[in-house]
């Protein structure tokens, strides 16, 4: 029974320990990362992104930013460990360690004949003779005898003093650290024991297991289901015109889980005529266009017409009802127009290669979903190939603002980016706006990036590029803002939620609509790109056979350059057959508009030789273009895919520039909506 008790005893102190050894190393990690942070600004400061309310600290923001998950089950956990502290504490003052003389009521070092006094008189009050509790008879046989024994037999008085006991020295005990209930229930022990095992070692285990395994099986690791992707690959198109990706972007199965009631109905009916214009219907048959338009499965009309909503900054007129409906599928839209991005450049041809259009159109609309932009202000007007769209993000700015500003010829987003700050300033205060609303224009104008691309193409080890070779391609991207910040949140009042820049580097042939190669890139984040910089260079570096000293160097200037505001890209790829080859290195951001670089490059492929020698080089000098269509001497013509917005045009003029790429005429044209990249190659 003792030995029971002591066991169900430890119990806590077992549990006590279980917990704080992964709790306390967890809790020190969060309290030194969270010591660290340092808080920077790196949103935008205009009146429009403040009156948001996006990046207003609240007390109620602040708790429920403190409200995670994580950090409720970190203070629960830490409120029980502290429970089990104090019990044990209160425990440990209830267990009795044997002292003769408290047992006898004596102070140490009591004469004899106190010790016999104190005997009988507990004697009394204790023995069996005198008090028939079986209780009693226990505590005088187990304490008071052994007590009396320990301080006036000289046997027991030895034993006492060497190993703590009258009895002498006592044999080691092994039990379980498990409650008392457990292990004494009518004999029944053993079945407990066995149920609590079963439970705790193989059910919770196994419940787990099957909760992880089903919401695997059903998402993939960015939270997007397998259903989707399955449909995005599918719908997929060499030929998808910008303004038809909308068409393959609403049919995630995400979109399907969005309930569609029936008091949903008139308001969804009410946004229709609000958004019609944009919808793609066909003006001639527009009774028959809209007909089949509400025949589509009911989540998907609804998804497309909330999603118009958005482009066409019509939120504000949604029944209260669509709101929640609204917001959800913004926030779906970032992550799933990120796999419909990889779903374009995944290798579809004999060669590996991805598409190029629809990559382009796929980013278009994570530009005007993020800046609240209609596809359609992206048509080329006015000298511009990306429209009024640019302008258009801007805030206070609106298409009655933009035909005044017309009138004092400037007709593009680069030309009144280019102004002098006090020339643009008279501009749009001519144009009837004020002070105020010339200064959020300013704040808005510095956070916006300015990118630049270098880029080569080689073989490593070699002098020139053979076709078969394996192609290694290396660029530095590099940002710049006029306010001096790198990684930063960008202008989108419009949008409910906190969203990152993220930018797309391809490396595209515009004349086979293929992306030979692409990729993610991040400025926020400049540890783990300095990270991922230097793990490259040091592979490149002992690729090459360089020495210690030469590799130091390398890795050390690619840090500051990353330090700097400059990002690496770094992969392969195959060389294709013999020829002059006239690639586009893009560079696009999915959250501004207007802010995307492009670089062409001329690379050569030589035919291979038995013998393995190679000629010249095989990478001509870059041209760098920023965006704004440039004539070229060139009397050839090129098939630019940023400016399409009708499929039946894109599919004939598609045909006619195919008939002149075989012939191998393919010069240059710059465009300024491009497209963008995956993280995998």
């Amino acid at each position: 029974m003792a030995a029971s008790e002591e066991n169900s005893a430890l119990f806590p102190i077992f549990i006590l320990t279980i917990m704080a050894l992964p709790l306390v190393p967890y809790t020190v990690m969060k309290l030194c990362h969270a010591a660290t942070k340092k808080p920077k600004i790196t949103h935008c400061q205009c009146s429009q992104c403040l009156r948001s309310g996006k990046y207003r600290r609240s007390i109620f923001k602040r708790i429920s930013t403190f409200s995670t998950y994580s950090n409720l089950t970190l203070v629960l956990l830490w409120v029980v460990m502290i429970f089990l502290v104090y019990y044990i504490k209160n425990m440990s003052g209830e267990i009795q360690v044997f002292e003769p003389f408290n047992i006898l009521g004596l102070e140490p070092g009591a004469s004899d004949s106190e010790i016999k006094k104190a005997y009988r008189r507990l004697s009394i009050q204790y023995h069996p003779d005198k008090n028939p509790d079986p209780e009693a008879h226990n505590y005088f046989v187990e304490y008071i005898s052994k007590a009396y024994q320990a301080l006036t037999d000289p046997i027991s008085k030895e034993n006492f003093e060497k190993y703590g006991h009258p009895d002498g020295k006592q044999g080691f005990q092994m039990g379980i650290a498990l409650p008392q209930f457990l292990l004494d229930i009518d004999g029944a022990y053993g079945g407990i024991l066995l149920l609590w095992i079963v439970g705790v070692c193989i059910l919770l285990p196994l419940v787990i297991a099957v909760i992880y395994l089903s919401r695997s099986s059903k998402y993939t690791g960015n939270y997007v289901m397998h259903h989707t992707l399955s449909n995005y690959y599918r719908l997929m198109k060499p030929s998808l015109a910008p303004s038809k990706v909308m068409e393959v972007f609403i049919k995630a199965a995400e979109f399907m889980e969005i309930p569609v009631r029936r008091t949903d109905e008139e308001p969804l009916q009410k946004l229709f005529l609000l958004v019609r214009s944009e919808l793609n219907l066909d003006l001639k048959n527009i009774k028959q266009e809209q007909a089949k338009f509400w025949k589509q499965h009911p989540p998907f009309v609804k998804t497309e017409l909330l999603i118009q909503a958005q482009l066409t900054r019509e939120s504000d007129s949604l029944s209260p009802a669509l709101v929640g409906d609204f917001r959800r599928v913004l926030e779906l839209a970032p992550r799933l127009l990120e796999e419909l991005m990889k779903m374009a450049v995944i290798p579809r041809t004999a060669q590996g290669h991805g598409w190029l259009r629809p990559a382009i159109g796929v980013v278009e609309l994570s530009q005007c979903i993020i800046q609240a932009v209609s596809i359609s202000a992206k048509k080329t007007t006015g000298g511009s190939s990306e429209g009024i769209a640019p302008l258009l993000q801007l805030p206070h700015i609106s298409e009655s603002v933009i035909k005044r500003i017309a009138r004092k010829k400037v007709r593009t987003f680069q030309e009144l980016r280019d102004m002098s700050l006090e020339d643009r300033a008279e501009l749009l205060q001519a144009a009837g706006l004020s002070s105020t609303e010339v200064q959020d224009i300013e704040r808005v104008l510095e956070m916006m990036p300015s990118l630049s691309i270098d880029v080569t193409c080689e073989t490593e080890g070699e002098e020139g590029i053979q076709e078969g070779d394996v192609v290694t391609i290396q660029a530095w991207v590099t940002l710049k803002r006029d306010n001096g910040l790198i990684g930063a949140l960008p202008h989108a009042p419009r949008y409910p939620f906190h969203k990152e820049e993220s930018f797309w580097f391809l490396l595209a042939d515009p004349t086979s609509n293929e992306v030979w190669f692409s990729q993610k890139l991040s400025f926020m984040d400049e540890a783990a790109a300095v990270s991922a910089a230097f793990k490259a260079i040091e592979e490149t570096m002992e690729g090459l056979g360089a020495d210690a000293k030469e590799k130091s160097k390398a890795i050390r200037e690619a840090v500051e350059k990353v330090r700097g505001g400059s990002r690496l890209v770094m992969g392969k790829f195959l060389a294709p057959a013999e020829g002059n080859y006239n690639l586009t290195c893009h560079c696009l951001c999915d959250s501004w508009i207007g802010c995307d670089k492009k670089l062409n490059l001329k690379v050569k492929v030589l035919k291979r030789t038995r013998s393995g020698t190679r000629g010249g080089a095989a990478l001509e000098e870059a041209i760098l273009e920023d965006g704004v269509e440039e004539e070229e001497e060139d009397d050839e013509e090129e098939y630019d895919y940023e400016s399409e917005y009708s499929e039946d045009e894109a599919d004939e003029q598609d045909s006619k520039k195919k008939g002149k790429a075989a012939n191998g005429t393919v010069p240059k044209k710059g465009s300024s909506s491009e497209g963008s990249g995956s993280d995998e190659d």
